[in-house]
């Protein structure tokens, strides 16, 4: 699709663009709209006058964090405890935009600065070979019409039934495929019928796999996976002698030696008007009352711009088209000490392989927040259906291939939740008092739509200084179409004829931590048995155990760690220029991530793990190096599309690389969490959520419990379910919670 319009005219060398005053009121505050513009304009013109560039299709458009030092100077946050913050110096506004060139190929990169009113074009760059920036909105959606309009791709739906109105398409990345050069900028395609609108067409799924060139707006393949048959003994067995792909100049279909599949017809909708359309057993549940999130007092929350402060936190919201929500500059007013807690906070990679062998199976692995960004994925949200309760949004924006930015005005919910009981004590004795503490926590959440999965973000704040991220995990199960009877051994046949691979959903979560200050350390902890055996004078009964603690100093050495079950591994982040003043040990925040912890099933030399070095190891430490356009932060490399081995600018290659040191220094994790994905029949046609959880809890971090101060609650709207002697305790029917 070409872009809606042209780069500017210019006949005389490039001027910098004049727009709109640029006022921030936090130094990471993202681009907004109007600088989108600004930014976009200004490569125009610079293309236009100083390079051979004819047509130009934007992809990303983003802020350049300033450097550290000079944010934390800003916001008054020293950079060792007990120290002076620095002294502020002039921050200067930063953007990077990647762009195509749509006639000649190749994709570019420019850097600007805003300087005096207009926006300069520091330096604009044709990137390296193979090098390609996320799949846009605008480019996935465009590759249903390619794919829908080919008279090949009609041909091949006619013959199982489906009209050409009736194709639908589910537009990736390639994954890999070295069939292909390097420089082409490809999408495949998972193709599907729909036979009425808004029905889910998940249900019917075909039986081929187009890949499409998205600059030239042509499909250029069409894969056909081989079927399985069943075996005398039972077991399944492939229909072709391999799993290795056949060259472009063979024929798919022949060489896959099977019939034509065509696409189940039973209808699996999920909007409740369609349900009851197509499954007359169907009735919604009429027993639900109606449960109200009220807050008659309002919220105990504050907003300035992009700044947040609850309780005793306080941060900075940000929003980026690549990792969704970007929450930075955290501290926590500890008594009236501001003590800085992480400098940044967010989802760096993810990447979802799928375990069937059978080509062109294998290139379903989704580098969902490199390929297409999860910003730019974000839905719009609702009140009362997304977030419930007193609910803040704040927007975000991205960049079209025009230019012009898109606004999704609802993009990150900020809301308050009651988290349960956050700690309680009762004096058993006769005449005892007891007080109970309920725990209220901050949610700072987004949801993504990718194709057929959806991604939700939360990010938990507690009043005892915990820090949760959860990603909750929904939407429709990517399928293939299964001949009649046909066995499965690499998934579940959900449903007649519909098959859901195995696969896996792996997450880097990037920490860029500042406890205590810029200069910290992680700990590695393993908690093991006294080697003294039971009836010895050490360990006589044989229970003892103790915790033996190893300091990661070396990034090429230390940077790469294992999780190990035997030794309840765990990690923390520690400040050692701060101790506690009773068990003399640094300040530290610990990383509770056992729950999430998960080997990447593929082998080490895979397609997928060549690509997603990060995938190999639940932590990575490295140390952090700031250069023109910020900090090291993707660890699958800044492009990722059709990458073919690790890249440069990987997590991997920095910890292979690097011979610093990572104790007390400015450095940055990168924590590996998921889930191993086997289909149920009950996770059809929509799956229920599924739970990843990560927690960073403060240890020796505070002089003791830091939410003693919270009052306890004895709620005026809480009230007995029904009327009668069994419903509550006490004359009244009630029971004081915090009985002072």
């Amino acid at each position: 699709m070409a872009p809606s319009a042209s780069p500017a005219t210019a006949t005389t060398v490039h001027t910098a663009v004049a727009a709109k005053p640029t006022k921030f009121k936090h130094p990471l505050d993202p681009l907004t709209p109007d600088e989108i513009n600004a930014v976009s304009l200004a490569i125009r013109l610079h293309t236009t006058a100083n390079t051979p560039i004819k047509a130009v299709r934007f992809i990303t458009c983003t802020l350049i964090p300033p450097p550290k030092k000079a944010v934390l100077a800003a916001l008054g946050i020293p950079l060792t405890p007990g120290g002076q913050p620095e002294a502020p110096t002039p921050i200067v506004r930063k953007a990077e935009s990647d762009f195509l060139d749509v006639i000649n190929g190749g994709t570019y990169n420019a850097i600007l600065s805003f300087q005096d009113g207009t926006w300069n074009v520091d330096t604009c760059g044709l990137v390296a070979e193979g090098s390609e920036p996320q799949i846009s909105p605008e480019e996935l959606a465009f590759c249903e019409h390619v794919v829908r309009r080919d008279p090949t791709v009609q041909a091949l739906a006619k013959e199982v039934g489906v009209e050409p109105e009736q194709i639908y398409a589910d537009g990736w990345a390639i994954g890999y495929d070295d069939r292909f050069p390097k420089h082409t900028r490809l999408q495949q395609a998972f193709v599907f019928a729909r036979f009425s609108e808004h029905e889910n067409l998940y249900a019917h799924p075909m039986d081929f796999v187009v890949v499409i060139d998205s600059l030239a707006e042509k499909v250029v393949q069409i894969d056909f996976p081989p079927t399985y048959k069943r075996a005398k003994d039972g077991s399944a067995v492939l229909g072709v002698s391999t799993t290795e792909p056949c060259p472009l100049s063979e024929d798919s279909f022949t060489e896959s030696k099977r019939e034509r599949i065509p696409p189940p017809l039973k209808s699996f909708d999920f909007l409740p008007d369609l349900l009851q359309e197509s499954d007359s057993t169907h009735k919604p549940r009429d027993d639900i009352k109606p449960l109200h999130v009220l807050q008659p007092e309002g919220v105990s929350f504050k907003m300035d711009g992009n700044v947040l402060e609850w309780q005793k936190w306080k941060m900075h919201i940000g929003f980026s088209h690549r990792e969704g929500i970007a929450l930075s500059t955290i501290t926590y007013n500890d008594d009236g000490e501001i003590r800085p807690i992480m400098y940044r906070l967010s989802l760096a990679e993810m990447v979802v392989p799928y375990g069937a062998p059978e080509f062109p199976h294998p290139r379903k692995f989704a580098f969902d927040s490199g390929e297409y960004g999860m910003g730019t994925m974000a839905n719009e949200l609702s009140l009362g259906c997304d977030c419930l309760g007193q609910i803040h949004y704040l927007p975000g924006a991205y960049v079209t291939h025009s230019g012009t930015p898109f606004l999704i005005k609802n993009a990150i919910c900020i809301h308050e939740e009651d988290a349960g009981v956050l700690w309680k004590h009762t004096d058993y004795r006769p005449g005892g008092r007891h007080q109970t503490v309920r725990s209220r926590r901050l949610v700072v959440s987004m949801v993504c739509t990718l194709a057929n999965y959806e991604y939700i973000w939360n990010f938990h704040f507690y009043q005892d200084g915990n820090i949760e991220v959860e990603i909750r995990l929904t939407g429709i199960l990517q399928v293939y179409v299964a001949g009649q009877d046909e066995p499965n051994p690499y998934g579940t046949t959900i449903a007649p004829n519909v098959n859901a691979h195995n696969h896996q959903h792996l997450f880097s979560i990037r920490v860029d931590p500042m406890l205590d200050g810029l200069y910290n350390s992680v700990v590695e902890s393993d908690v093991v048995p006294l080697s003294a055996p039971t009836g010895s004078k050490e360990n006589f009964a044989g229970n003892g155990f103790v915790v033996k603690d190893k300091v990661l100093k070396s990034q090429v050495q230390d940077g790469a760690r294992d999780f190990d079950w035997a030794r309840e591994r765990r990690w923390r982040i520690t400040n050692e220029a701060r101790t506690h003043y009773a068990s003399g040990k640094a300040s530290s925040y610990n990383i509770m991530m056992k729950g999430g912890v998960l080997p990447l099933m593929a082998h080490t030399d895979s397609w997928v793990a060549r690509r997603a070095s990060f995938a190999h190891k639940t932590l990575w430490v490295v140390r952090d190096e700031e250069g023109a356009d910020g900090s090291r932060m993707w660890p699958s490399g800044k492009y990722v599309p059709q990458t073919r081995e690790e890249p440069e600018d990987s997590v991997g290659r920095w910890v292979k690389d690097g011979n610093g040191s990572i104790e007390n220094e400015d450095i940055v994790l990168y924590l590996t969490v998921g889930t191993t994905h086997i289909p149920r029949p009950e996770d059809w046609p929509v799956m229920p959520v599924e739970h990843v959880n990560l927690l960073f809890k403060p240890n020796n971090f505070f002089s003791k419990n830091p939410s003693m101060d919270v009052p306890g609650t004895n709620d005026p709207m809480s009230k007995p379910a029904f009327n009668g002697a069994n419903s509550a305790n006490g004359a009244n029917g009630t029971t004081s919670c915090c009985p002072y």
